[in-house]
């Protein structure tokens, strides 16, 4: 199904983020997670894409694997950093033969080790720009997800131009904008408001990310980079440091609270950073009443 069509159909999407297993043995243990998030009847799933490509087999078997053993709507993940643009056409030509109708497009980064090749692409508006071009028979075109960053990106400080680059890519043929993890809500808020102000007028979906351990939350930090955790959530956090379960169940409380204030404030999606992992994301779900397909869908 379209993006189009999905935003249309559910007034709040509600969405997880899987990666691909590093080996053979992570496919049964990953489906396993998946058909205990598959229960929850989400509006659709994405696929994470390796810095530099790496991934791109894994990905796409795995896009594929959701597509047709699943009921699952899976919307890859797709960066440019270092493709040349007849790869990016390869890669668009297998999802078209596939079934597969939307894509998130990413700027990406570079691997952390090893040579990153010259690619025909600078920007993720030129990869938004290309993939809207392709003529591949999908019907409306591929649906077209764009990251967004309520906190700021490291590279671009000045927060006035990195609006401008959202825009931009909204602007070469994005539907919908996906954000970044964050944990507190008038962060979140403000930055849709100054999105609008800026001329940004396609759906923002906000991404939410349960911490269930210190050392994630740690990982978090250095992974997102900029991301700013809450006095109020430290200071929970470091009551129970020394009770891992207790960590657990303060992170997915705090998520709750988020995704119920979210809500409540009239967001237009949900998606769900899981790391493969669907007890969280399940507990919030219940607790808010949003598991099963009658939850928030007209």
């Amino acid at each position: 199904m379209h993006i189009r069509e999905i935003l249309g159909r559910d007034p709040v999407t509600i969405s997880y983020e899987f990666f691909p297993p590093k080996d053979d043995a992570g496919w049964s243990v990953l489906f396993e997670s998946i058909r205990e998030f598959e229960s929850l009847r989400p509006s659709f799933v994405s696929v994470t894409y390796g810095a530099g490509g790496s991934t791109r087999d894994r990905t796409h078997d795995l896009v594929v694997r959701l597509r047709r053993e699943t009921s699952l709507e899976p919307i890859p993940h797709l960066t440019c950093l270092g493709h040349r643009r007849d790869e990016v056409r390869s890669i668009l030509e297998r999802y078209a033969q596939a079934g597969v109708s939307n894509l998130l497009a990413l700027r990406g980064d570079p691997p952390r080790e090893g040579r990153l090749e010259p690619g025909d692409f600078r920007h993720a508006a030129d990869l938004v720009a290309e993939i809207r071009r392709a003529d591949l028979g999908v019907p409306g075109g591929f649906g077209i997800g764009v990251a967004g960053f309520p906190e700021g990106h490291p590279e671009t400080p000045n927060t006035l131009v990195q609006l401008e680059h959202l825009k931009a890519k909204v602007d070469a043929g994005a539907d919908y904008v996906c954000s970044q993890m964050f944990f507190d809500n008038r962060v979140f808020l403000d930055w849709c408001d100054r999105c609008r102000l800026a001329g940004i007028g396609v759906p923002i979906i906000a991404g939410i990310m349960p911490i269930t351990s210190l050392a994630g939350m740690r990982r978090m930090a250095d992974l997102a980079g900029g991301t700013r955790f809450p006095a109020p959530l430290l200071r929970a956090l470091d009551r129970c440091r020394d009770d891992p379960e207790s960590v657990a169940r303060v992170g997915t409380h705090w998520a709750t609270e988020q995704c119920r204030d979210l809500i409540d404030q009239g967001v237009r999606g949900i998606h769900f950073y899981t790391l493969n992992r669907s007890r969280a994301t399940r507990d919030i779900q219940r607790t808010l009443g949003l598991a099963g397909p009658q939850s928030l869908r007209r």
